[in-house]
């Protein structure tokens, strides 16, 4: 276990006052609709005037149109993105890892006809790892890809992505060789690069929340050709990239921050009145949690930028972020005590049910509870996670 207490330094925290400025004159209080986290919005627009500012392909190399910036200074921006609540899903996942994986692994054919897109907040990816009846065991992938002259075939099905219905391309782990009975189900697995509008085979399902709306999606694949181009990295090592992949997914800003627009607003309308004692301890009790996983999330992109892949401590990040999450949309909800409706003239009321409606969504994305308990017990014992 690798978590060091460590604080933002001078540069740091001048980025921090950039980010605040931009925020402050696109995003002024009252122009615009809080996202709740990486749940946000999704606008092309916003995410050019970010990569304009070069904060979006921060930590990726220059040569590839990335800034050599660290991992903290994204951390920095990503957390004050959030915090907001400004609309960056569209450049969200190709910020967060897919550049990285591609930087990592990828031939320089794939980093130059993809990284300098994503660094210009030109280019939208999602996440193709999921599928149905496999819960959150991720090694039992059947979407399979076999192959053929050029290239390979895929055929079966993913669950749970991500905005694909908005985004461009999107990173999908495929098993490519059978999985022999009593074999390990972690060999055998290749990341693939897929086009997801112009795939001929292709097809996308939305799959909305309670409240109609569409986040999530579920993507068949039905005799879909993907080139040998397409492959990332050595075909077989998927399982090993992909554990990397996870360690940029779960331990930043983006797991302890969707709730915390609908909290500042609550603020925001009490202003000038006076809070009850209840209030006040679930507030004292809320921003004592919040301030201890985020010093561990700070820890994490320490970890990122001094060469290690920590996934045993983002997957702990991630899991006391999820219940910290749940546990506070379940306390607001008991304080206001009140019928929450979207069409509430209350902008905390209406943040406050859409996060009643998705807050279960968050224990899905990254992996539940159970599998990141899992995953912490096993690498502190030194086993394969």
């Amino acid at each position: 276990m690798r978590f060091t207490p460590t604080e933002l330094t001078d540069d740091e925290l001048a980025l921090q006052s950039d980010v605040r400025d931009f925020l402050a004159a696109e995003l002024p209080p009252g122009s615009y609709m809080p996202g709740l986290g990486m749940s946000a919005a999704s606008d092309r627009a916003f995410s050019k005037k970010m990569a304009d500012r070069g904060w979006v392909g921060m930590s990726l190399p220059k040569e590839w149109g990335g800034h050599d910036r660290t991992a903290v200074d994204r951390f920095v921006v990503v957390e004050e993105m959030l915090r907001w609540g400004a609309p960056v899903a569209y450049h969200w996942v190709a910020d967060r890892q897919t550049g990285n994986i591609i930087n990592k692994f990828g031939s320089d054919e794939q980093k130059t006809r993809f990284l300098p897109k994503i660094c210009a907040g030109e280019l939208g990816f999602s996440i193709g790892m999921s599928e149905p009846d496999s819960g959150s065991d991720l090694a039992s992938v059947t979407t399979r890809a076999e192959r053929d002259q050029g290239g390979w075939i895929v055929n079966g099905t993913k669950i749970w992505t991500s905005n694909a219905h908005q985004n461009d391309w999107f990173i999908c782990l495929l098993r490519t060789q059978p999985l022999e009975s009593g074999g390990n189900k972690r060999e055998g697995l290749s990341q693939f690069l897929i086009d997801i509008h112009d795939t001929p085979g292709l097809e996308l399902g939305p799959i909305p929340f309670l409240n109609g709306e569409h986040h999530f999606n579920e993507v068949s694949f039905t005799d879909v050709f993907v080139p040998d181009e397409n492959v990332v990295g050595v075909p077989g090592m998927g399982w090993n990239q992909n554990t990397t992949e996870m360690a940029y997914e779960r331990g930043g800003p983006d797991r302890w921050l969707s709730v915390f627009s609908t909290v500042e607003q609550l603020l925001r309308e009490a202003e000038g009145t006076a809070m009850g004692e209840r209030t006040i301890e679930l507030l004292g009790e809320l921003a004592a949690r919040w301030w201890g996983i985020r010093n561990l999330s700070l820890s994490v992109a320490r970890l990122i930028d001094s060469g290690h892949a920590p996934s045993i401590e983002s997957s702990l990040v991630k899991e006391m972020a999820t219940r910290f999450e749940l546990e506070t949309i379940e306390k607001l909800v008991e304080l206001v005590d009140t019928e929450l409706s979207l069409e509430s003239e209350s902008l905390f009321e209406q943040l406050l049910s859409q996060c009643v409606l998705t807050g279960p969504g968050n224990t899905i994305r990254g992996g539940t509870i159970e599998i990141l308990r899992s995953v912490a017990s096993k690498g502190l014992q030194g086993l394969p996670v």
